[in-house]
């Protein structure tokens, strides 16, 4: 009886530990921390949708704007390691904590803080203006700013943030001033360029190419090294003689210290969420390349891409000193 007993309570305690242990347990939460209609955004949905079948579990996207990213950045990178909060970031992740050290600020995060699963997708930006603006090209574009400093202005998802060090780095090799108007995130930037609130954007590709087939935005201009295909008669800066170049990638995170057999999981669902059909279908309607790299090539990409926009968000230096 007491054997039986015993067996029984040993059985309960396995069946419980088994439970307790269990991933995922519970929805997932995925921050994206910048508003809807952004690049993050729309890489984020069908990406934890795709996930969701593997993992058999709901995985949530829930957009937590502000301070260009930084604080749904630093909301993921203080969370519990138990793989149930997740983060789809841009490279602006490697610029904020170097930014908030030029002002002598303690980051709100530090990279170490995060650990990378996967990339999901690369693509250069792309400067973009309103169809009816008075500049066909970029030379068009670069003369009226040198004869009129600082008075052609340009939207971003943020001080600092991706879109921001991009037009900075255009600004700095054509010897330009440009004046700078920070929005909460790149889709409300898209928003105040199609309203009229600000003459130009560099923007990811995904967020404008349905505003530029429907006739309503033109493309100037890209940082890529090579032109997009899905935007063939826009010429590269690089070609055009200009020193810029930078691409807005979407990567997916977890807490630094998530269990390895968690980040396994997640890794394996992240693998297959780029084959799935209806992850595939959503970024072809976006025409945003699918640009994998599992955790461990996705961890030296980023660690070289980390190293290049810190090198250069020193070399814009302290912004506010520049206006």
């Amino acid at each position: 009886m007491i054997r039986h007993l015993f067996a029984a309570v040993v059985f309960l305690f396995c069946a419980a530990l088994q439970a307790q242990e269990a991933y995922p347990s519970r929805p997932i939460t995925m921050l994206v921390p910048y508003p809807p209609g952004g690049v993050a955004d729309l890489t984020g949905r069908p990406t934890a949708f795709a996930m969701g079948k593997t993992l058999k579990q709901r995985i949530i996207v829930e957009n937590r704007a502000g301070a260009g990213g930084a604080i749904g950045m630093a909301v993921v990178a203080s969370a519990k390691p138990d793989g149930h909060t997740l983060l789809m970031a841009l490279s602006s992740i490697s610029i904020i904590p170097e930014a908030e050290r030029l002002f002598e600020r303690k980051p709100p995060y530090e990279m170490n803080q995060l650990a990378p699963i996967a990339l999901i997708s690369a693509d250069p930006t792309v400067l973009v203006v309103r169809s009816d603006s008075p500049w066909k090209t970029v030379k068009d574009f670069v003369d009226d700013a040198k004869k009129r400093p600082a008075k052609i202005n340009y939207g971003s998802s943020g001080i600092y943030g991706t879109l921001h060090i991009a037009m900075e780095i255009f600004a700095h090799a054509a010897d330009i001033k440009l004046w700078h108007v920070p929005y909460t995130g790149g889709g409300p930037a898209v928003t105040a360029l199609l309203g009229g609130q600000i003459e130009a954007l560099a923007s990811g590709p995904s967020a404008i190419i349905g505003h530029v087939k429907g006739g309503k935005l033109k493309v100037l201009g890209s940082w890529g090294d090579k032109r997009l295909e899905s935007l063939r008669d826009v010429p590269t800066f690089k070609e055009l003689g200009y020193d810029a170049e930078f691409y807005i990638w979407s990567g997916l995170f977890a807490p630094a210290g998530t269990p390895p057999s968690v980040m396994a999981a997640l890794r394996n669902a992240a693998r297959s969420a780029v084959q799935d059909p209806d992850f595939r279908n959503a970024m072809a309607k976006i025409e945003t390349p699918i640009n994998y790299l599992d955790a461990p090539e996705f961890q030296k990409f980023w660690d070289r891409d980390a190293k290049r926009l810190a090198a250069a968000v020193r070399r814009i230096g302290r912004i506010e000193d520049k206006k």
